[in-house]
């Protein structure tokens, strides 16, 4: 079963940038995405990649401001988060596509205010 580790939350000002990692441990898939929550609210998709990279979908909401990208190498996938708002705030996850695994990880928090 795969797992995943975030990483590289933080407090930020709105306006800063900043890098998720998500290292993954065993058979990778496909697609990845990032996805976020925050309390009350469902869990959403925010950005997601094939294998290659080379196909990538955005939520409107971080359209032009998030990156995302993987190294298959280190089994990694990584959102740079550029421009944040404070309605950026969450915890994020990233997971398989479009079939998420049950084995979510901790999630990294984000939180962006002044």
């Amino acid at each position: 079963q795969v797992q995943f580790v975030e990483s590289g939350g933080g407090l930020v000002q709105p306006g800063d940038s900043l890098s998720l990692s998500c290292t993954t441990s065993g058979r990778a898939k496909y697609f990845m995405a990032w996805f976020r929550q925050t309390p009350g609210k469902a869990r959403e998709r925010v950005a997601s990649l094939n294998w290659a990279g080379d196909v990538t979908w955005y939520a409107e909401s971080v359209k032009g401001r998030f990156t995302i990208s993987r190294d298959n190498a280190k089994s990694t996938v990584y959102l740079r988060m550029d421009n944040l708002k404070p309605e950026d705030t969450a915890v994020y996850y990233c997971n398989e596509f479009p079939d998420p695994s049950d084995a979510w990880g901790q999630g990294t928090q984000v939180t962006v205010s002044s």
